[in-house]
């Protein structure tokens, strides 16, 4: 999952442009610490106090402990989601972990609250699924949403996701379960 992926073969193109920049385990740990200039500095583009909340810093610390337990798996985790050539960072994405043993894959990301509504959520999936669709690992993408967030599920309409099931998160509570063949190009 690199983004020399991407160059493979021409997929669809995101409506904002969004890129995805990686969030090392350095700058996960100094935003754990707090330091969101040194995170800044070591990600080379300028993140925003959105990567210092609470919520934030709890899913930095859960994939430190992933990729401290299985650390060739942090280059599917976290992204920065970037957009224009200033580097505004917008929000963060990536996969959960690897291919599981029947290739799937379950995404997430988030956008920050000044920049919602405004088509990059739809952007970053767009992406996501184009990463996912180039890597001959992944069958099948996954998203898991409470049946109460409208906006994501309205985000994954329309990108031939289905449901499939429901499961309990010990953190996020009650999550519908989506899934999409990876092979499918997402529309632009």
């Amino acid at each position: 999952m690199t983004d020399e992926a991407d160059r493979r073969r021409p997929l669809t193109r995101s409506p904002k442009s969004v890129r995805f920049v990686e969030l090392s385990g350095g700058a996960m740990s100094a935003l754990l610490a707090g330091d969101l200039s040194g995170a800044s500095r070591m990600s080379g583009v300028s993140l925003t106090e959105y990567f210092v909340t609470d919520g934030a810093r709890w899913l930095w610390r859960f994939r430190l402990d992933q990729m401290a337990a299985e650390p060739g798996h942090g280059r599917w985790m976290v992204r920065q989601v970037v957009v224009g050539d200033e580097g505004l960072v917008v929000g963060h994405a990536g996969f959960h972990g690897p291919p599981d043993e029947v290739g799937m894959v379950e995404i997430g990301y988030s956008v920050a609250p000044g920049f919602r509504r405004q088509g990059y959520a739809r952007s970053t999936l767009i992406e996501l699924l184009r990463r996912a669709a180039a890597e001959p690992a992944v069958t099948t993408v996954r998203a898991t949403i409470s049946p109460d967030n409208v906006a994501s599920l309205a985000t994954i309409s329309g990108f031939g996701f289905v449901e499939v099931g429901e499961q309990w998160d010990e953190e996020d509570g009650l999550e519908l379960v989506f899934e999409v063949p990876a092979c499918r190009v997402p529309p632009a």
